[in-house]
């Protein structure tokens, strides 16, 4: 020991006792203590020299009669009912001293650690009796298996806490993140933020916690804080103060207790207190009017318990320099005294560098609960802290009454917590349960009501007229931007631009209408996501050049740095670069739904809190998760197993399913292979041939058009519609009969036959093996068709035979002849019309006749090898022969589409003809073609819709309504909407390849076992 050293220490302390000599005997006491202290700690570190400053502390022994404050908390939020009293009293009366001192040290806990930390974590259960444990990171399993061995050891249940303040995710690997506070301040509907609350309570309660130290309450006056910014619910007070308390209450309904922190305010401050001691310039009277002001509301309606931080805070304390955390003043007089605080206190952590400068390690700890902290967080040195303690205990520099009333409180939480009957957790199953699909469907909304708008020039936000738009991406900063831009391409075409080189990039955007910027940053803690010079000149100079959507994927604090946004049209607050924010954040520029954010925070002058413009929502498709919408994720969960059947057992290679409701796509998936030998896996954005959806895809509702505009009803006969059928035996089928397979056309014609040479293979006659001016249409590779077969396979039409009997009899010829009526009154190609009509407009970028003139072969499955007529394999070419022979376009076969694709028209039809707030037809259209004219004739079929059976057989699971309609397709397709479940369900697959053969798929009723499944999830 170093006497010589400590005689500087000891002479500072008297000194202080000279200038305080008010403190009576309490001050001699103190000297005493302090000498035989640094005595005593000199011995324990030896000849080290410590540097460290000492701490004298001015305050009471006692209590200070704390219990006849009157409690600014709801009333009995702490009252324990007789039970709990006598267990509280019972336990405590049994203790020891070192047990009693126990109770106040939450040491750090990890499950990622190795076997050395946690021996040294059960040697403090069983030799320091501490009383709690904050747990960082890990994983939950481990962390679970480790709380059940840690709590084994201990006499008296430990706490268990965890600072996970956007949930488990900040702590734990396989657990949810829930969105930052920030971006929970931008949302205005608060019912939102106690659901946040409720859910992180119940994954809290399953992983065996008894506190998660949240929310954060300190309002973000300053935008250049270090270590608060994303953290804070804002600037704004009031919205601060209430988005807190709706959090809080959530966490608390589920029996887990929140935690305010951090007391007395850490908004408004410049240092990051893991480094240093923050300073915060407040008057008294700001500080009440500004930070405090949430925390008297939090108290009223029932917060648990406080964080107190490390922070200077000269208007509160007098002594400079001086840790609010361990202020008697600041703890004492102004949290339990002036603002009648009676839940639990609990330091923050005492190993930061913002208090860790005044140790010695145990001195931090005793000046902390004499400030009148019951929980001291993070400890350094426990043994040697409960010495110190019990070296005051025995010079009565705290009383009995002190030390009872933070040990009595802390057991009568333990006994609300349910400690007194404490029971293992539980592992089974423990990781679904903490990632139940309830999180990302609240997620969805949470990013729903987030996302802002600050600028809308000309309503360029939502995009609209999709047909009229030719929209590129250019990408800035330097995170992930997948999900965005496949959730863009799910709404219309859009173009991703790169050049290093701005001039070239300007070149490059040229033809282009609207051009979306994203600013794409990692959500890591503390990052700075400002805008560098650099990015905002390029944003700048192609805002100038440019109609721009700049999109910002950061917190807010990253325009800052941004002067000037005169030139940008349309300006996006995304917050986040999760994968929700930026599949919603598309949504929103799309309009499938509509910008409800505020800013939780001013940006300079620019754009001030609260600030946030509403956009148009539009009814196009919009994205979700099951529950969103009232379906079961785990009931969907098993099409898996049917498509997986069906794959295995060879009745397809590939497949897509999907499934929306209400507007919202809540279940897309692909599965399997383009072929048997697995080279390529099923994409969503791959394009199938759909052969017979054709029919209401691109024949049907150009059709409709022409009822819409009453240039045929319901009673037009082929006569009067198609002049060569007026003299034929056709002449008097009206458009009623027609569409519902009710006219006695035959099923088909095998047109290709004629067409064959003696060595059945295709005719020179008929076909060329390269392109000519009179053999341009294409149906396979180096196999051209003459130009005017069409008109050879209409005039076989005309002089096929019909059944005189009337009976439903399904037949491919009806759509070939409005093929024709169509091409023929509009003087356009159907492939022409079906885009400028409706495609182009609807955003189905993915869908076409002849497809290999606009999409690269390698996102097309083949559908079969073809060894009759074609004598190859069939990839980008229509199946179907008789359509092949038409080049491609046919009116009832000849599409090639996506899932995604499908549904947007099955969705056009489901909302009677309107999509992306255009009517396309009216609705009396729409019901006059999906109404069953013949049911009672036994006749299932509406105006071009097939509907679901009537009898047991047919094209549904027998689940839909007779509301339903849709279609099925040869090559394993099926289409369906039901207006009553507000359901559309999309099947493509390939099951013709290699070879067509028997249709097992049909057989074993692989899509109507999907389909039951979809109706099984409905809840509500």
């Amino acid at each position: 020991m170093n006497l010589g050293k400590l005689l500087p220490s000891i002479a500072g302390i008297v000194a202080f006792f000279k200038q305080n000599s008010s403190m009576g005997k309490i001050g001699v006491k103190i000297i005493l203590f302090y000498v035989l202290f640094l005595f005593v700690a000199a011995s324990c570190v030896g000849t080290k020299t410590n540097k460290n400053k000492v701490i004298v502390t001015n305050i009471s022994s006692k209590t200070a009669n704390l219990d006849s404050v009157k409690s600014s908390n709801s009333p009995r939020l702490f009252e324990l009912l007789p039970k709990g009293s006598i267990w509280v009293d019972s336990v405590y009366n049994a203790m020891t001293l070192e047990e009693r001192l126990g109770q106040l040290f939450m040491v750090a806990a990890y499950s990622n650690k190795d076997t050395v930390h946690f021996n040294a974590i059960d040697k403090l259960i069983q030799e320091s009796k501490i009383g709690g444990l904050i747990f960082f990171q890990g994983g939950p399993v481990r962390q679970v298996k480790l709380i059940n061995r840690f709590q084994s050891l201990s006499k008296t249940p430990l706490f268990i806490g965890i600072d996970a303040e956007r949930g488990l995710d900040m702590r734990l690997d396989s657990t949810y993140s829930y969105p930052w506070n920030m971006t929970l301040g931008a949302i205005q509907d608060i019912r939102l933020l106690e659901e946040v609350g409720v859910q992180m309570g119940i994954q809290s309660k399953r992983l065996g916690l008894h506190f998660n130290f949240a929310p954060v309450v300190d309002i973000n006056t300053n935008s250049r804080n270090p270590i608060l910014g994303f953290r804070s619910f804002g600037e704004d007070k009031f919205k601060v103060m209430e988005r807190a308390i709706a959090v809080m209450k959530g966490v608390q309904s589920q029996g887990i207790f929140s935690t305010g922190k951090y007391f007395p305010g850490h908004g408004d401050t410049e240092m990051d207190s893991h480094r240093g001691l923050p300073t915060i310039n407040f008057s008294k009277e700001k500080l009440i009017e500004v930070a405090l002001c949430p925390y008297k509301k939090m108290f009223h309606e029932g917060l648990s318990s406080v964080i107190v931080a490390h922070l200077n805070a000269p208007s509160l304390e007098s002594r400079p320099n001086f840790p609010s955390s361990i202020s008697y003043t600041i703890v004492t007089d102004i949290l339990q005294k002036e603002l009648g605080f009676k839940g639990l206190i609990f330091t923050d952590a005492l190993n930061m560098q913002s208090v860790s400068t005044f140790k010695l390690p145990g001195e931090i700890n005793f000046e902390a609960f004499m400030a009148g902290n019951d929980v001291l967080l993070f400890p350094e040195d426990v043994p040697l802290a409960i010495e110190k303690f019990k070296l005051a205990y025995s010079t009565n520099l705290f009383s009995e009454e002190r030390l009872a009333f933070s040990v009595k409180k802390i057991l009568k939480f333990k006994y609300k917590a349910g400690l007194n009957s404490y029971k293992p957790i539980v592992t089974a199953n423990l990781y679904n349960d903490l990632n139940r699909s309830e999180n990302d469907a609240l997620q969805y909304e949470l990013y729903e009501n987030a996302i802002t708008v600050l600028k809308n020039t000309a309503a360029v936000l939502p995009i609209k007229n999709l047909d009229k738009e030719k929209i590129a991406y250019v990408k800035i900063g330097d995170d992930t931007n997948d999900v965005f831009i496949s959730t863009l391409k799910k709404y219309a075409e859009v173009t991703v631009v790169e050049d290093a080189d701005l001039d070239s990039l300007q070149v490059k955007l040229q033809p282009f209408t609207t051009v979306i910027i994203g600013y794409h940053q990692s959500d890591v803690d503390f990052r700075n996501d400002d805008l560098k010079s650099n990015e905002i000149f390029k944003i700048n100079f192609l805002a100038k050049n440019n109609n721009v959507i700049l999109d910002i994927f950061a917190k807010p604090y990253a325009l800052l740095p941004f002067t000037n946004f005169h030139d940008i049209e349309g300006l996006v607050v995304s917050y986040q670069n999760s994968t929700i924010a930026q599949i919603v954040s598309a949504e929103l520029i799309f309009g499938a739904i509509e910008a409800k954010g505020k800013l939780p925070v001013s940006i300079n002058t620019s754009f001030k809190v609260n600030h946030g413009l509403s956009t148009e929502k539009l009814n196009r498709l919009g994205f979700a998760t099951p529950e969103n919408v009232g379906m079961n994720a785990a009931v969907l969960s098993k099409i898996d197993v049917i498509a997986n059947k069906a794959i295995d057992g060879k009745m397809t290679p590939g497949i897509q399913v999907l499934v929306s409701r209400k507007g919202k796509v809540i279940y897309q998936k692909s599965y399997g292979h383009h072929t048997y030998d697995k080279t390529i896996a099923v994409q969503d954005s791959d394009i199938y041939d759909v052969a017979s959806l054709t029919k209401i895809l691109a024949t049907l509702p150009n059709i409709m058009l022409q009822y819409d505009q009453q240039k045929i009803n319901m009673e037009s006969t082929l006569g009067l519609m198609s002049p060569i059928f007026k003299d034929s035996n056709k002449a008097n089928i009206n458009f009623k009969d027609l569409l519902s397979h009710y006219a006695g056309l035959a099923a088909g014609i095998p047109f290709y036959k004629a067409t064959m040479d003696k060595s059945k293979f295709p005719s020179e006659v008929y076909f060329r093996k390269v392109l000519e001016k009179q053999f341009s249409k294409q149906l396979a590779d180096s196999l051209f068709v003459r130009n005017d077969f069409s008109e050879t396979i209409m005039k076989m039409i005309v002089k096929s035979k019909i059944s005189l009997k009337k009976e439903y009899k399904y037949s491919d010829l009806t759509f070939m002849i409005l093929k024709d009526y169509l091409e023929k009154t509009t003087g356009k190609t159907l492939d022409v019309l079906i885009q400028e009509n409706f495609y182009r407009s609807l955003g189905m970028n993915n869908s076409s006749f002849k497809p290999l003139l606009k999409f690269d072969k390698s996102r097309i499955p083949p559908t079969e090898t073809d060894t009759y007529f074609r004598h190859q394999l069939l990839q980008g070419y229509v199946n179907d022969l008789s359509a092949a022979l038409e080049g491609g376009v046919s009116g009832h076969a000849g599409i090639f589409s996506n899932a995604m694709d499908v549904a947007k028209i099955m969705e056009l039809y489901l909302q009677k003809g309107n999509y992306g707030n255009r009517q396309y037809f009216s609705e009396k259209t729409f019901d006059d073609f999906n109404t069953c004219y013949f049911c009672a004739a036994g006749n299932r079929r509406g105006v071009g819709f097939d509907k679901p059976q009537l009898g047991t057989k047919g094209p549904t699971c027998g689940c839909a309504s007779m509301t339903s309609f849709g279609h099925t397709g040869y090559t394993g397709t099926m289409a369906w909407a039901d207006p009553e479940t507000q359901i559309v369900f999309v099947f493509l697959s390939n099951r013709t390849f290699p070879i067509a053969g028997e249709n097992r798929l049909s057989k074993e009723n692989i899509r109507e076992d999907i389909q039951r499944i979809i109706y099984e999830a409905i809840i509500n």
